[in-house]
């Protein structure tokens, strides 16, 4: 368990990414779900992280059915309102997502719009409360020329206002962002107190561009960070099937190589390369959870045993000699056995 800023609660260092019930790229049963959810849950993994642009809707009302009645800390991210789209063509895919939910999503980071979807989602998840609000996707990567208006909506519009006030009345425990680009980050900080930020695919064995400013002024201003993506989307789970996408798009050559290089690596060592990918992301105080996305309840167990397998010191030695880690990157000691 690690502490969350100085909100007064902790996380476990390893959670659980629900985005992939959702539907995400592919569909899963609704069973297939629950059962995901019950194995994580009964085996530790008590923090689930989703949000209403996860399938439309249908990441939280599964998420919310199986955590109702069971020791569960929730996030849940604000930024969309989804609205009734009788038109919509549900079995196609939307968004990246194979979703069933009638629905459509609109942007809108204002005071009124962050307690609209607040509301909204603890309708969708059936509870009483959700312990950490997210700022969704707020940020250039997502918007483009757009960013701008959606900027003056969170910060002259009252969005992070809305945010602070439903901390300061106890709705939630926590509040922060859930991006995928470092910059907004800063800018974020520099205009408030966040207790915690949600970081995806950023901070990894492929990228750790956050450890330059990110995780030092995080560290300064007492704002836990939360791992999000510590595959790059497949690119570092290893198995059999290349990974298909890198940030919701297909992989660069340069990054694909640099993926195949990490690999050979692990191989060499005998390492799996999930498990590398993992504990890499989990070594750095920073780091308040690292939460893998999960489909199945095999993939639960396989991030269980990814978590326990014990990597060399050796490892993490070869991969800072071929420029494949930085130089300042924390890295997990060894196991010691008991």
């Amino acid at each position: 368990m690690r502490p969350i800023g100085t909100s007064g609660f902790q996380l476990p260092a390893l959670g659980f990414g629900a985005a992939p019930l959702g539907n995400l790229y592919r569909a899963i049963s609704d069973a297939d779900a629950r059962a995901t959810l019950d194995t994580a849950l009964d085996l530790g993994l008590h923090y689930i992280d989703t949000a209403p642009h996860y399938g439309l809707g249908l990441s939280e009302r599964r998420v919310g059915d199986a955590v109702r009645g069971r020791k569960a800390t929730v996030s849940t991210k604000v930024g969309r309102i989804l609205f009734p789209a009788p038109d919509a063509d549900t079995g196609a895919e939307r968004y990246g997502f194979h979703t069933p939910m009638p629905f459509e999503a609109r942007f809108d980071y204002s005071h009124d719009g962050i307690l609209r979807s607040h509301e909204a989602s603890l309708q969708r998840l059936g509870l009483a409360r959700i312990d950490i609000l997210y700022i969704h996707d707020i940020g250039r990567l997502t918007h483009g020329e757009a960013h701008a208006q959606y900027w003056e909506q969170l910060t002259k519009g009252g969005g992070l206002r809305a945010l602070q006030r439903l901390r300061d009345e106890g709705a939630v425990r926590a509040v922060g962002a859930g991006v995928n680009e470092i910059p907004v980050c800063l800018e974020l900080l520099d205009h408030a107190p966040l207790d915690i930020i949600l970081l995806a695919g950023r901070y990894t064995l492929l990228e750790q561009g956050a450890l330059d400013d990110l995780f030092p002024t995080c560290a300064r201003a007492g704002t836990a960070v939360v791992i999000g993506g510590p595959y790059n989307s497949g690119l570092l789970a290893g198995g059999s099937a290349p990974a298909r996408h890198y940030n919701y798009a297909p992989p660069p050559v340069e990054v694909l190589n640099n993926a195949q290089r990490i690999a050979a690596v692990c191989a060499r060592h005998g390492v799996p390369l999930g498990a590398a990918a993992l504990q890499f992301a989990m070594a750095h105080p920073a780091v308040a959870s690292v939460i893998p996305g999960l489909a199945s309840a095999k993939e639960v167990q396989e991030t269980m045993d990814r978590v326990a397998f014990d990597i060399p010191a050796d490892l993490w030695a070869e991969l800072r000699h071929e420029a494949l880690l930085a130089p300042n990157a924390p890295t997990p000691a060894p196991k010691v056995a008991a």
